[in-house]
């Protein structure tokens, strides 16, 4: 529809993806939507904030994998400095630790990216009725996976050792004692039932704690 046959209040939306011709098409067909608006699209997640509080969006569509700042880690600061917009979360890794961190964050959302691009849309006006919106089989996958067995400084000290990082680097990095590092990473790596820490880092993004 032509813009100017649109409402006049049409529902702002801000896009953060960082593959350029799936961001360009989601901006294409949410703007083919009579009552939609993309305001803003940004690449990085450490833009997110800044373009919400200049666009002012209704609804902030971000993906979680995003150079800078984490989709999830963006829903936060949005939460805080934005509370007016709702954030779903739309993503290709549909994990259960991402939907429990996603919820934690205040995502109003939480949607694979293999959907219709009617059903987002249906899904960005439901949670502008103050609904929540989670896919069925997400949820599902969720409840089965449990929580999160890892505390907050053991996914800490695995996210550090992401890069192949030394034992002293990470201790260096968290201003951690040497031996305090090995005990995380030795409690991080029983609880994933794994042998070695780089497994633990590999299971734990696997169920999307890190």
């Amino acid at each position: 529809m032509p813009r100017d046959h649109r409402p006049s209040k049409s529902i702002r939306v801000l896009l953060a993806e960082d593959q350029g011709m799936m961001r360009g098409a989601l901006a294409l067909l949410l703007g083919m939507e009579p009552d939609m608006q993309v305001v803003a699209k940004v690449a990085r997640g450490d833009a997110i904030v800044d373009a919400a509080l200049t666009h002012r969006p209704d609804v902030a569509l971000l993906d979680i994998e995003l150079p800078g700042m984490s989709g999830l880690e963006a829903a936060a600061e949005l939460r805080d400095q934005v509370p007016d917009c709702r954030v779903l979360i739309l993503t290709t890794f549909g994990r259960p630790g991402y939907l429990r961190r996603a919820m934690e964050a205040g995502a109003a959302g939480f949607l694979v990216k293999d959907g219709p691009v009617e059903e987002l849309a249906a899904c960005i006006r439901r949670v502008l009725t103050g609904e929540t919106v989670i896919g069925p089989a997400l949820a599902a996958a969720a409840l089965s996976a449990g929580p999160n067995p890892l505390t907050a400084r053991e996914c800490e000290v695995l996210k550090a050792s992401t890069d192949g990082a030394t034992v002293a680097d990470i201790a260096d990095r968290l201003h951690l004692s040497e031996s305090t590092v090995r005990n995380y990473l030795s409690a991080a790596i029983g609880k994933t039932g794994t042998r070695n820490r780089m497994e633990a880092v590999r299971a734990a993004r696997q169920q999307g704690w890190l």
